[in-house]
């Protein structure tokens, strides 16, 4: 496990007492920096973790790019997560239709902006926040497609913003077509980073053991009408 810079905790963050118990959980920092805790809780903007070695440290939320749980699938349940190549366009080609989902002309545009296949963003809302603009996750994800408040800032969507649908979907969209740019047609890699961020895709060599990121991938699949196969 990367351990947090010094520098990060002593600048960004400040010790505090007790912090509600919740399960063992990866915090990715902007960065790419990773902090394994033994529970979260989000009030406000503001992070509280309660650390696996005893004690507490309270951050801004703005410093996180996701939460992942920590709880890694077996091998034998891991198997059929070893994807194939995947008859699904990446890429955005004209006469792809307009989803027939909730905010689905929404969805078109941002997708033909941003060069993406319209169907496979709206799977991503669907797995993401079921169409729920006002969504706010546990973990402060937001809007339909849930992203956290410094991941939005990194491609040009401030916090307060997160609710609006098109501004949500036009940060989203722009991370996904970066993600295609840095993992090219490669979309079990591209999901996997969507949800458990980049470093850790790259940290693993792929897609990460990780239970919640592999059925993240499964859903869309699902909706996609696709299989994971081995």
């Amino acid at each position: 496990m990367w351990r947090l810079p010094l520098k990060l905790v002593m600048t960004g963050a400040v010790l505090v007492g007790t912090v509600s118990p919740s399960v063992a959980e990866l915090v990715v920092f902007s960065g790419g920096h990773v902090l394994k805790v033994a529970g979260f809780e989000v009030i406000g903007e503001v992070l509280d973790l309660r650390l696996s070695s005893g004690g507490a440290l309270r951050v801004s939320l703005s410093a996180v790019e996701r939460i992942v749980d920590d709880e890694i699938e077996a091998p034998a349940e891991a198997a059929d997560i070893e994807m194939a190549e995947i008859p699904v366009r990446i890429g955005f080609e004209e006469g792809q239709p307009v989803p027939d989902t909730p905010y689905g002309h929404l969805i078109f545009a941002a997708a033909r902006r941003e060069e993406l296949n319209p169907a496979l963003v709206a799977a991503m809302v669907r797995a993401e926040s079921a169409f729920d603009p006002g969504a706010v996750s546990v973990k402060g994800a937001r809007g339909l497609m849930q992203l956290m408040p410094a991941t939005a800032r990194r491609f040009g969507v401030v916090t307060g913003d997160l609710l609006e649908p098109e501004r949500n979907l036009e940060a989203g969209t722009r991370y996904l077509s970066w993600l295609t740019k840095k993992f090219p047609d490669d979309l079990p890699r591209i999901l996997a980073a969507y949800n458990a961020g980049e470093a850790n895709v790259i940290r693993y060599g792929g897609v990460p053991p990780f239970r919640e990121t592999r059925g993240y991938i499964k859903r869309i699949y699902g909706t996609l009408g696709l299989d994971a196969v081995r």
